[in-house]
């Protein structure tokens, strides 16, 4: 038997990656957005390009983000292979993250994000 709530589930995505008659379903623009998506997780990749930060580092480089929502999307960014987690047996802990080679791919496309937001800024201005 067929798990209703995943199929609707299934059928609703299918249903949200149609835009202008166009299937972008199959897209690696829609994979990408699926999984850097959202308010916080590249603006946490881009505090950990080419660097190594504690837990504590994060959120105070990212002052608007709760502690609830840098661990959840943090686990996220893990569990997607963009982040990974060090953890020394100390006492207190000490939890470190890096970014993975593959968020480091992903450089280019944050450098003409931050550009991009600059100028957009610029232009907006009153």
């Amino acid at each position: 038997m067929v798990n209703s709530k995943a199929h609707s589930a299934k059928l609703e995505s299918k249903k949200m990656t149609k835009l202008a008659g166009y299937d972008f379903g199959d897209c690696p623009v829609n994979t990408a957005v699926n999984v850097i998506g959202g308010k916080w997780k590249v603006i946490i990749l881009y505090h950990l390009r080419g660097q190594t930060l504690r837990f504590g580092e994060l959120k105070r480089s990212i002052p608007k983000i709760t502690q609830k929502m840098l661990t959840q999307q943090l686990r996220e960014l893990e569990k997607d292979k963009l982040v990974e987690r060090h953890v020394y047996a100390e006492v207190p802990p000490k939890v470190e993250y890096t970014s993975t080679d593959l968020a480091e791919k992903l450089n280019p496309a944050l450098d003409l994000l931050c550009v991009w937001g600059g100028e957009y800024e610029k232009a907006h201005q009153s």
